[in-house]
């Protein structure tokens, strides 16, 4: 299948890498020259405006938008909506609002256009692992996209299968790693929770090393000290522990890269959808103690650090290259 992909940020270029790999054609824009070209050296077909992008695909066209919510996105399917025709499928596959989602949708319908959002896992290691995908649409759209979905989802892979599955109602699809999750907003709105739950997960981790660490303190008794090696925990828990996880794997490799994490300042950024999260518990009235506490763990980190606020710092850059706030 042709595509193409409007963003070619950390995410973008190599969800069109791999699926360049998988055998599909790439129409490769971003505002910023280099990085077409340096897709376009490997087999992409550069284009240098949106409208070159829509002259480069074929009818029905796919165009999947691969930028940051807010402004950026928002312009940027504004504009392909100008330039689409009935049957055209605009992709949003980057973190988006949900509510947006089904607002766009609207619109697009209104125009004879397919909408679909995608939330997107995988960070970084996308290109190898292969990405985790909640996608929002209708289904015959969905089905359509199917192959394009297939060549960027991990696949089967070595995990055992969950006894039990099978039941009619259930996406056969996920084992593959990609579900249709519902109408136009699920997509997005399941991955905003996953990254709300990330949040919890991430925040239980730091507070959990950040008390191990503490335990060499002077403030405690002499025979209460202990020196704990944080690497080693880190390795032996990941291995057969019931807290093993790809986070902890994450940790284990910034610890022994370096256990002090001297290169992180501990004021940790959030990318929204924590936010969000939490607006959504709130509107449903489900009581989400972990997640807001999280959330707000995050917000502390900017003004009191801890050394649980570097682990989360790690975790955040060693999946996603996720910077910290600017100092």
């Amino acid at each position: 299948m042709r595509i193409a992909m409007i963003g070619l940020g950390r995410m973008g270029a190599n969800i069109a890498r791999r699926l360049m790999r998988g055998g599909h054609e790439i129409v490769a824009f971003d505002r910023n020259p280099p990085l077409v070209d340096m897709l376009a050296g490997e087999g992409a077909t550069a284009a240098a405006s949106l409208e070159e992008v829509a002259a480069k695909l074929e009818s029905p066209r796919i165009f999947w938008v691969m930028l940051p919510a807010g402004p950026p996105t928002e312009s940027t399917i504004k504009t392909l909506m100008g330039l689409a025709s009935p049957g055209d499928i605009i992709i949003d596959g980057g973190n988006s609002f949900y509510k947006d989602d089904i607002r766009r949708a609207k619109l697009c319908a209104m125009k004879g256009l397919h909408y679909v959002d995608v939330g997107t896992s995988g960070g970084v290691w996308g290109l190898d692992r292969g990405y985790c995908m909640m996608i929002g649409g209708d289904a015959a759209t969905l089905d359509s996209l199917d192959p394009l979905f297939e060549a960027m989802a991990p696949g089967f892979g070595t995990i055992a299968r969950t006894p039990d599955r099978g039941g009619p109602n259930e996406d056969t699809r996920a084992e593959k790693g990609y579900i249709h999750a519902g109408p136009a907003g699920s997509g997005h709105f399941v991955k905003m929770v996953h990254n709300g739950i990330e949040y919890g997960l991430m925040q239980a981790y730091a507070e959990g090393f950040d008390i191990l660490k503490g335990k060499s303190s002077a403030k405690l008794p002499e025979d209460e000290r202990f020196d704990l090696n944080l690497t080693d925990i880190a390795e032996v828990w990941r291995r057969g522990s019931v807290i093993s996880s790809w986070l902890l794997d994450l940790t284990a490799t910034a610890l022994a890269k370096d256990q002090m994490l001297e290169q992180f300042s501990g004021q940790v950024a959030d990318s929204g959808e924590g936010h969000w999260t939490i607006e959504a518990a709130m509107e449903e009235a489900v009581p989400a103690y972990v997640l807001s506490a999280a959330l707000f763990a995050r917000y502390r980190s900017r003004v009191d650090t801890t050394f649980g606020d570097k682990l989360l710092s790690a975790m955040r850059f060693g999946f996603g290259g996720h910077v910290e706030m600017p100092q």
